[in-house]
């Protein structure tokens, strides 16, 4: 009898041992999963906050990256062809050229006298004071012979187109200059005081005043052309 009480006994001492192993393998299991859960948890919120500083520092950068565009946008703009250095517009002054165009013309046609390169010269002054140029470069160049070699009078007192007037070149009835330019400048002054600006503004009608042969007006006439065409 004592012998199965002690049985009993053992038997409830093991149970109780197994029961407290038991709830401590449950409690341990427990507190394992518990750790492994914060452990999860702790690394999604992690993720998280990482996608989350990703996703607040990637429009910054967008930011940045397109002010800097913007900015070499604008270097390149004031680079580019400000209104200050833009080309003036073209102006024609006759015969649909600008001044300088026509300026070149009149020196191919100058020959390579005294009077090469005096184009500028000669176109300014005419259009300035509203003359044909081609008018007047040929009657230029036909008193003058300055096509091939200028006349004596050219050479030696700067006188063009066969003016008179005074002072005197040595002594004759014909005009000194004091320099090709004044004795060109003169010569075009003529054409306008005597001519232009009393209507006569045509090869015809300046040849009926300017020389007594009618055949002054087809010479001057040819050099127009000349002129023209070169």
């Amino acid at each position: 009898m004592k012998k199965t009480q002690g049985l009993c006994g053992v038997t409830i001492v093991v149970g109780i041992m197994m029961i407290s192993i038991g709830m401590v393998i449950q409690k341990d299991g427990s507190i394992n999963t518990l750790a492994i859960n914060n452990t999860v948890q702790e690394f999604n919120i992690k993720n998280m906050a990482a996608s989350a500083n990703m996703i607040v520092k990637e429009p910054k950068n967008n930011k940045e990256q397109q002010s800097k565009e913007n900015l070499l946008l604008t270097e390149v703009t004031m680079e580019t062809a400000p209104a200050s250095v833009i080309a003036p517009p073209r102006v024609e002054v006759f015969d649909g050229m600008t001044l300088e165009e026509l300026s070149i013309k009149l020196d191919r046609n100058l020959g390579s006298d005294i009077v090469a390169g005096k184009g500028t010269l000669i176109a300014t002054e005419c259009i300035n004071k509203g003359v044909d140029p081609y008018v007047a470069t040929a009657i230029l160049l036909h008193e003058t012979g300055c096509k091939t070699r200028c006349s004596s009078l050219a050479r030696r007192c700067n006188n063009f187109g066969g003016q008179k007037g005074t002072p005197s070149c040595n002594g004759g009835s014909y005009k000194a200059y004091n320099s090709i330019d004044d004795g060109l400048v003169g010569f075009i002054d003529n054409l306008y005081r005597n001519y232009y600006s009393r209507g006569l503004t045509t090869v015809d009608t300046i040849g009926r005043r300017y020389a007594e042969s009618p055949a002054w007006r087809g010479k001057i006439n040819w050099y127009v052309e000349q002129i023209r065409a070169n």
